[in-house]
């Protein structure tokens, strides 16, 4: 089969792909670092770095081969912890007519289309809806799930909204769950020890990997890179203290929250110490959030983000770490990506 990844970011969805089997030929993608982290890890791909309404006309040599077309349109305004833009008076939300545009032009043999498990419920199910509703048009029968991450051995409780489009008929069954439940601490364990701040980009590993996870993104690189840490006021590391494993702004003294307008409104995300024994909670703007490391008095490093997104090591991130940060975030798990690329070529198959 032979892809074609829309909105790519820094390429989650089309390592996924590739891991299945799947040669991505084409990616669009409008923000530059993206496109620049993109275009480093996949060499082979074609990227079209601008704006998608601007990309018209496209074409592709498929030869005798299948054509999958993919992507995730922008989707914080689909997020349920985006209340005030998740709405049809959000630009962003349209977006998603862009992939249709695309899917129209192209007339790929399968297309798979994923967001937030937010946008089914967003403006009660209408987005949804008229996804479903115009790809039936176009001749496609429409498959929906979501899956979370941790049921396929990523150590993050990440649930993502998937729409799988058949050209021929083909209905994919929900991939089979892993038996396996990958915790923070499989994860990150072997990875460098870190101050608030870090700022050196690559560092030997701290130790052998020990869990399988983590011998399977490694593999058999002796240092890695994405080691850069966010740097906080003495205030906020003051506040990490007192947090326990799995605890949150709650566990903050009340006289170090004075800047907080009412301190009980914070999201529980907010200041949230991952538990090593457990996955982790979405790994979304992990910075904004305070994500903090489970016992370090600091926030994730890219590389600790990546990992618990099911990056391998050697994939790197371009930009600043700002930049970085919000790619990791912004990606989908690439093994759950495999996955549903997986049930796909099965169909295809039979």
């Amino acid at each position: 089969m032979i892809g074609i990844d829309l909105f790519s970011g820094a390429g989650g969805l089309s390592l996924g792909a590739e891991m299945a089997g799947i040669n991505v030929a084409i990616a669009i993608e409008n923000d530059r670092y993206a496109a620049q982290t993109y275009k480093a890890n996949h060499i082979h791909t074609t990227m079209i770095n601008e704006d998608i309404c601007q990309v018209r006309n496209l074409r592709i040599d498929r030869g005798d081969q299948s054509l999958v077309l993919f992507g995730g349109p922008p989707c914080q305004g689909f997020s349920t912890s985006n209340q005030k833009t998740r709405n049809k008076n959000n630009p962003q939300n349209w977006l998603y007519r862009e992939f249709i545009r695309i899917a129209r032009e192209t007339i790929p043999d399968w297309i798979v289309f994923e967001n937030v498990k937010g946008i089914k419920e967003t403006e009660k199910g209408f987005f949804v809806a008229d996804i479903s509703r115009t790809l039936t048009e176009l001749g496609y029968t429409c498959t929906t799930m979501v899956l979370c991450a941790s049921d396929y051995g990523i150590p993050q409780t990440r649930s993502r909204f998937f729409l799988i489009g058949s050209l021929y008929g083909k209905k994919p069954k929900k991939p089979e769950r892993s038996e396996s439940l990958v915790t923070v601490n499989d994860a990150i364990e072997d990875l460098p020890s870190l101050k608030n701040g870090a700022s050196q980009d690559i560092l030997c590993y701290k130790m052998d990997a020990r869990s399988d996870y983590a011998k399977m993104l490694r593999k058999n690189m002796d240092r890695c890179s994405g080691n850069l840490v966010s740097k906080n006021n003495d205030t906020i590391i003051k506040r990490y203290t007192f947090i326990p494993q799995g605890g949150n702004w709650k566990d903050i003294p009340d006289n170090l929250m004075g800047n907080y307008a009412d301190k009980s409104r914070c999201h529980t995300g907010i200041y949230r110490r991952l538990a090593a024994n457990q996955p982790s909670i979405t790994v979304g703007n992990y910075r904004k959030s305070m994500l903090i490391h489970p016992w370090e008095d600091r926030g994730l490093s890219v590389r600790e983000a990546a990992r618990l997104q099911s990056f391998p090591d050697s994939y790197v991130f371009c930009g600043s770490i700002g930049f970085q940060q919000q790619q990791v975030g912004n990606a989908v798990p690439p093994i759950l990506a495999k996955y549903v690329f997986e049930i796909i070529i099965k169909c295809e198959e039979q």
